[in-house]
């Protein structure tokens, strides 16, 4: 059987509404460029109405995954960011075979350095450190580079006493790093550690999909954990999980709503509400610190 015929079978298996998502492997970026429709309603959907919707259906809310750039264009008052950090680059430090040809393709076919972008701008007047993390670049996947970036980015909010908001989006650790991936999640959540001591916040948003070594570490960290509808949260995958329990898992398992239910997440929040909810969570920190003093 080819692959179109496998996809479309297993999407026969899919709730209706949500059958070309397959458990949040489709690219849905890739997907309406080639079919110019929605892969969740199967609505058409024009590029141009998109953006100017934030990258979110306008017919059934399914948010698109965006990049670290689409995402401060929306997030950053008109659009401005000051970057830095930027002129890091990876190393192999284990001789993985191909990896330097996988990392300079990865770089040309997504216009980004790396799997995240650390800034500081401001949202609606209010001045913060933001982490921005891209599934374009390698799956989101957490390099060394990914976690010295993500450790900076903290400490310098920490050293600066400002706010910390960071949005996640990966599959994990980057395999072709081995150890060396595996140990930015100790780096990272030391980080945060050492920011919670000066009484700044960590706002994180989880968005589709957030799941392995970087769900397992700083993802789940936060003061303030929201995320954005119907996206993709945990550590293993669906089919991982039923075949170890060999138990059928409930509906809308390791989805945002369904982790809210669970107390994994404290809001689901749209896109387009998501800068005014963080300018309104770094609104309440101040307030609460100045009734501390």
């Amino acid at each position: 059987m080819a692959r179109p015929q496998i996809e479309t079978f297993f999407r026969k298996l899919l709730p209706k509404g949500k059958r070309n998502l397959l458990y949040g492997t489709v690219d849905d970026r890739v997907f309406l460029q080639k079919e110019h429709r929605c892969p969740a309603c199967s609505k058409p959907v024009e590029n141009d109405k998109l953006k100017d919707n934030a990258f979110v259906c306008y017919h059934c809310n399914h948010h698109f995954r965006i990049s670290a750039p689409e995402r401060l264009r929306l997030l950053a008052d008109n659009g401005e960011y000051q970057e830095f950090s930027a002129g890091l680059s990876t190393l192999n430090p284990l001789d993985f075979p191909e990896y330097e040809e996988r990392y300079a393709a990865a770089r040309e076919k997504s216009g980004l350095d790396e799997a995240v972008k650390t800034v500081v701008c401001k949202m609606k007047g209010r001045e913060a450190v933001v982490i921005v993390m891209s599934f374009q670049f390698m799956g989101g996947s957490m390099g060394s580079v990914v976690g010295e970036k993500i450790t900076r980015a903290i400490l310098l909010a920490a050293q600066r006493g400002l706010p910390c908001v960071l949005f996640t989006a990966s599959g994990g650790a980057r395999m072709q790093e081995g150890i060396f991936s595996l140990m930015q999640m100790a780096k990272t959540s030391h980080a945060i550690a050492l920011l919670e001591r000066t009484g700044m916040p960590l706002f994180v948003v989880l968005t589709d999909p957030t799941t392995g070594g970087v769900t397992a570490s700083f993802a789940m960290l936060g003061d303030v954990t929201l995320a954005e509808p119907e996206a993709l949260i945990g550590f293993a995958g669906p089919r991982v999980i039923e075949g170890t329990i060999k138990q059928k898992l409930p509906e809308g398992f390791q989805r945002s709503e369904f982790l809210q239910q669970k107390g994994f997440v404290d809001r689901v929040v749209d896109r387009k509400a998501m800068k005014d909810m963080l300018a309104f969570l770094i609104d309440a920190h101040l307030t609460v610190q100045g009734a501390k003093k």
